[in-house]
């Protein structure tokens, strides 16, 4: 009988180990299906496209012409020609480099100020274009 009560623990505990097993074998069965899934590909973003707004040709007026040039530009290239003649002249503050000096030209565009700070140059700028 002692034989009988050992055999039947030993069958019950393998029970639980096969059971155990086949969950795990099961799990590593779905992981490696979801590896092989194929994955879904992001679709490319376009290449982005200017503001029309911002490349439209402006004209300047014949203050600020005589910064930039008399061709129409946009209005970017209007700004970076600005910036372009602050540096090569030497026009940003020392002390406070948000600060431009004004010089002889650059002072009838800032409307006679003699210094303004280089986030108000884009309303200015925008008083001398058509």
């Amino acid at each position: 009988m002692a034989k009988k009560a050992k055999k039947a623990a030993k069958k019950a505990a393998k029970k639980p180990a096969k059971k155990a097993a086949k969950k795990v074998v099961k799990k590593v069965a779905k992981k490696a299906a979801k590896k092989a899934a194929p994955k879904k590909v992001a679709k490319k973003k376009s290449a982005r496209k200017p503001n029309a707004a911002f490349m439209a040709a402006l004209q300047p007026s014949p203050a600020l012409s005589e910064v930039v040039g008399s061709k129409p530009l946009p209005r970017t290239e209007v700004i970076k020609k600005i910036w372009d003649y602050i540096k090569k002249n030497g026009l940003q503050d020392s002390k406070n480099r948000r600060m431009i000096n004004a010089d002889a030209k650059l002072r009838t565009i800032f409307e006679g100020k003699e210094q303004i700070s280089m986030f108000e140059l884009a309303k200015v700028v925008s008083k001398h274009v058509k």
